[in-house]
């Protein structure tokens, strides 16, 4: 699977720690199968303690994606616009059968968080995904440490 060079992405991970959430880079123009994704979560909650992890992607500001771990558990995801190339295509894993150009997944996956269902599918389809994923973050608790990640 080829990577296309002049495509941008932003990915970070976000773990839940007793002092706070803590972000990190995610590196995942490396990941070839939903499990890799998986797997780069994990390490990155290594250093905090454990549930939930949160990974926000976006790419070229033509969609965004949030995907959520809980443990052992298979990875839960939402994707406001489902493409079947590129990073797009590992997302499309996550989600299922999803026509290419519909938003597909989970919209409650970060209910218990804060982050209302129906405004969660509001910003899939209204808004730029960077200004999402900002939205996402600050909703769910973690503005700040986006914010430094995205600079």
């Amino acid at each position: 699977m080829g990577h296309n060079e002049n495509v941008s992405y932003f990915a970070a991970v976000f773990a839940q720690t007793p002092q706070g959430w803590v972000g990190a880079e995610a590196l995942i123009a490396e990941a070839e199968h939903v499990d890799d994704i998986a797997d780069l979560m994990r390490e990155a909650a290594v250093e905090s303690y454990g549930d939930p992890v949160v990974l926000l992607v976006e790419q070229d500001d033509d969609w965004f994606a949030v995907v959520r771990l809980d443990g052992e558990d298979e990875p839960r995801a939402f994707v406001s616009t489902v493409r079947e190339d590129g990073l797009g295509s590992l997302f499309q894993q996550l989600v299922g059968e999803v026509p290419d150009g519909d938003a597909g997944g989970d919209p409650a996956l970060l209910e218990d968080l804060g982050l209302d269902p129906k405004q969660l599918g509001d910003l899939g389809e209204r808004a730029i995904p960077g200004d999402a994923l900002l939205t996402i973050a600050e909703q769910a608790g973690f503005g700040e440490e986006f914010d430094r990640l995205r600079d």
